[in-house]
C-alpha cells in the first residue's frame, strides 16, 4: 500500500496540470495579498476561488486520472493485493497530491500574510473540499464505465454543487416566502459540501452582509461550537459515503 501511494503521489505531483494548478494558486494568492491592504479582504476574494476552482480541479483531474490509469489499475488488481486496499491507496494518493498542491499554492501565502483563525480555517476547509471531490470523482468513475460520460457526469456534479444548488434554494425560498423554512434550509445546506464550506468560512469571518440565505439561517439555528461540529461532521460524511460505495463497487467490478 505504501509503495503504491508513494509511486502515485510522485507521479501526480510531476503532472504538468498539477504543477500549473499549484503555480496558478500561488500567483493569485500572493497577488491578492499584495493588492489588498487588509488581509481579510484578500481572504474574501480567495474564498470564491476556493468554492469554485478547488472542486473543479479536484473533480476533473481525479476523474480523468482514473480513466487514463485503467490499464495500470488492472495490472495492480492482478497482483496479490486486496482490491479494497488498492482502491483506498489510489484515493489516498489523489487526495494527498491535490492537498499538497493546494497547500503550497494557497496555504503558504495565507500563513505568510494572514496566519489567524480565519486563514487556518480556509486552509483546512480547502483541503477538506479537495478530498471530498476526489471521493465523489472516484464514485463517478467507478460507476460509469464510459470515459466521456463519466467526465461529463463529474462536470455536471461540479456545476450542480457550485452553481445550480444555490439557485434552487433561492427559488424555494421565494416560492414559499410566507412559510417557516429554517429547518428545511439547514437540511438542504447539508446536501452540498460547497455550501457547508462557505458556511464554515463566513461564520468564522462573521461577515453578516455577505452571508447567503443558507449561511444566515445556519448561523441563526446553530450558534457557537455546535455549528462547527455539525458542519465538520457532515463534511466527513461527504468524504466517507462516496468512498465507501465506490470501494464496494470496485471490489466487485469486472475489470
Amino acid at each position: 500500500m505504501k509503495k503504491i501511494i508513494k509511486y502515485v503521489v510522485s507521479d501526480i505531483l510531476r503532472n504538468k496540470i498539477i504543477i500549473a494548478y499549484t503555480i496558478f494558486l500561488l500567483l493569485i494568492s500572493f497577488g491578492l495579498f499584495v493588492i489588498e491592504d487588509v488581509p481579510e479582504k484578500s481572504l474574501m476574494s480567495m474564498l470564491t476561488m476556493n468554492l469554485t476552482l478547488i472542486p473543479l480541479i479536484s473533480t476533473m483531474f481525479s476523474t480523468i486520472y482514473i480513466y487514463n490509469s485503467g490499464e495500470f489499475i488492472e495490472l495492480l488488481a492482478a497482483q496479490p493485493i486486496k482490491r479494497k486496499t488498492l482502491w483506498f491507496s489510489i484515493f489516498i494518493s489523489l487526495a494527498l497530491a491535490l492537498s499538497i498542491a493546494f497547500f503550497i499554492g494557497f496555504g503558504i501565502p495565507v500563513l505568510i500574510f494572514s496566519a489567524n483563525s480565519i486563514g487556518i480555517t480556509m486552509i483546512i476547509t480547502g483541503i477538506i473540499l479537495s478530498v471530498i471531490f476526489v471521493s465523489i470523482s472516484l464514485f463517478t468513475a467507478v460507476y460509469i464505465k464510459d470515459k466521456t460520460k463519466g467526465i461529463g457526469a463529474a462536470l455536471l456534479l461540479w456545476l450542480f454543487f457550485t452553481v445550480v444548488f444555490d439557485g434552487l434554494v433561492l427559488f424555494l425560498l421565494f416560492q414559499f416566502l410566507d412559510y417557516p423554512l429554517e429547518n428545511l434550509i439547514v437540511v438542504l445546506s447539508m446536501l452540498n459540501p460547497v455550501d457547508l464550506v462557505r458556511i464554515v468560512s463566513l461564520m468564522q469571518m462573521d461577515v453578516s452582509a455577505l452571508m447567503g440565505a443558507t449561511t444566515a439561517v445556519f448561523k441563526k439555528t446553530f450558534t457557537g461550537m455546535s455549528g462547527s461540529f455539525i458542519t465538520y461532521g457532515v463534511l466527513l460524511l461527504w468524504l466517507i459515503i462516496p468512498l465507501y460505495f465506490s470501494t464496494r463497487k470496485f471490489d466487485k467490478k469486472d475489470l
